[in-house]
């Protein structure tokens, strides 16, 4: 071993600093964050460097991009730590592309530190909100974070700031006053018009919350450390978020995906028909092949395989909180419709109705509004009532059942402490093919309060925890 050789391994392996270090670091973020990006990835990352403009921000974020997302659902925790990773430069321009000062005020001379006064904040908001004066924006979304979230310590998580700050500056406050003046400036206003303006504002707000949140992440991973505040702060995959917990808009995203999806279970389903396993043994052939090789079955026959569409029963509770999850289920079922050889559909909150024409169609929101508005849903206090809404199934449509068809439960089996009735189940089970629960509830929580999850699964084929989008994709993909 040469001199230079052993110098060289006592120094260990070289240091990786600046915009390299960086991008290593962020696809660790990302793998950390269950996005999944592999050594290859990583690598791929590093050699696109070479490829684009650093300075170019959004060149640089959307190369980055195509080469560590490999699904749509990974791209909002990928945004969310770009912006950690590599965050906008400090100096923003205004819309004349001069430099914004950090000290600067307000157009009404209000100081924008120590002394802001509120009203006035919320005046130039509104002000530059109707202007569409995006630089603007950007400079009063930190002025916000600066007076009213106060990111200071090292208590107190991300989400925190957020509240604090959103709840002095009310954004739904912040439209309405903006719609009103805006249609008071105008002599006649159409319906059209007004939903424009409306999509508009909610475009220009969406920006300003981000920016918020973008300049909280900014300042907490200045002061706690990058690695840290990333743990904390990345939101997991919209698959993997629990029914319970979606907000507006990713519920909204989530039907945008339900029916790509639909296509590629339908897709997977219609394979595994094709390439399945033959049917039973066939002992006659199989016998009779085997006399040429001396009795030894070594080519085995079978019957042809004859796959059947099962016929499809759900029951849906769609009172309170699982109602987003019922509904969910309820579109990614009737998407399905060509996997089955019949769907149909029963929704209840403390009575049942059958609710499968609403959703012939294919409009699902409508068909939403539809169920909500003219089905026979509430007879008495609209409180969940499994055992009066199971009861009314079976006296109007136990008969219906056959042994192909299958009975889909979907609800958190929490009764309000009243009549179980699980004969039914019972009568069910033993009607159809089989009898399945979807419980959107942690499996930990079953049993507890007024939950009687035990009783049902008793007499239920399977009783199966489906709390968010992929769980649900793949039990709907093994019931297929």
């Amino acid at each position: 071993m040469s001199d230079r050789l052993a110098e060289v391994l006592a120094e260990g392996p070289p240091e990786v600093n600046g915009v390299l270090q960086r991008v290593l670091d962020f696809v660790q973020a990302l793998r950390r964050a269950g996005v999944g990006t592999a050594l290859s990835e990583g690598i791929e990352a590093v050699q696109v460097l070479k490829h684009v403009d650093l300075m170019q921000r959004p060149q640089l974020r959307e190369a980055l991009a195509a080469v560590t997302v490999k699904t749509p659902t990974h791209r909002r925790a990928f945004d969310d730590l770009f912006e950690l990773y590599f965050p906008a430069r400090p100096g923003d321009v205004d819309h004349a592309g001069r430099p914004l000062d950090p000290d600067a005020v307000p157009s009404d001379g209000t100081d924008t530190r120590d002394d802001l006064d509120p009203d006035a904040y919320l005046r130039e908001l509104i002000d530059r909100l109707m202007d569409g004066d995006d630089a603007a924006m950007r400079q009063l979304a930190r002025m916000a974070v600066d007076q009213f979230g106060r990111v200071e310590g090292r208590d107190g998580g991300v989400s925190w700031f957020q509240y604090r700050v959103f709840r002095a500056v009310d954004l739904d406050q912040l439209l309405r006053e903006a719609m009103r003046r805006r249609v008071e400036d105008e002599d006649q206003v159409t319906s059209l018009q007004e939903r424009l303006w409306r999509d508009e504002f909610e475009a220009r707000l969406r920006a300003f919350r981000d920016e918020v949140e973008t300049e909280i992440r900014r300042r907490a991973s200045a002061q706690r450390g990058i690695e840290q505040v990333a743990n904390r702060m990345t939101r997991p995959p919209l698959e993997e978020v629990d029914f319970f917990r979606l907000s507006p808009q990713e519920q909204a995203e989530m039907r945008r995906q339900i029916r790509p999806l639909a296509r590629k279970l339908a897709t997977r389903a219609a394979v595994k028909r094709r390439h399945g396993k033959d049917g039973r043994l066939d002992v006659r052939r199989t016998v009779r092949k085997s006399l040429a090789s001396g009795g030894v079955p070594f080519e085995p026959s079978f019957r042809p395989r004859r796959p059947h569409k099962p016929e499809l029963y759900a029951i849906c509770d769609v009172s309170g909180s699982v109602a987003s999850f019922a509904r969910f289920t309820l579109m990614l079922s009737h998407t399905l419709q060509d996997q089955f050889s019949k769907v149909r559909s029963f929704a209840f909150v403390d009575t049942l109705d059958e609710v499968t024409q609403y959703f012939a169609t294919g409009d699902f929101t409508e068909a939403v509004k539809r169920m909500t508005a003219e089905a026979d849903l509430v007879w008495f206090d609209g409180h969940s009532d499994y055992g009066h809404s199971l009861k009314r199934f079976h006296e109007e449509y136990a008969n219906e059942l056959t042994p192909r068809s299958t009975v889909l439960v979907l609800g958190d089996a929490r009764n309000n402490y009243r009549q179980a009735n699980a004969w039914v189940l019972q009568d069910l089970q033993r009607r159809a093919r089989r009898v399945l629960w979807l419980n959107p509830e942690p499996k930990q929580y079953w049993g507890t309060g007024d939950s009687i999850a035990a009783t049902y699964a008793r007499w239920c084929d399977e009783m199966v925890e489906v709390r968010n989008l992929k769980q649900l994709a793949g039990f709907v993909e093994r019931l297929t």
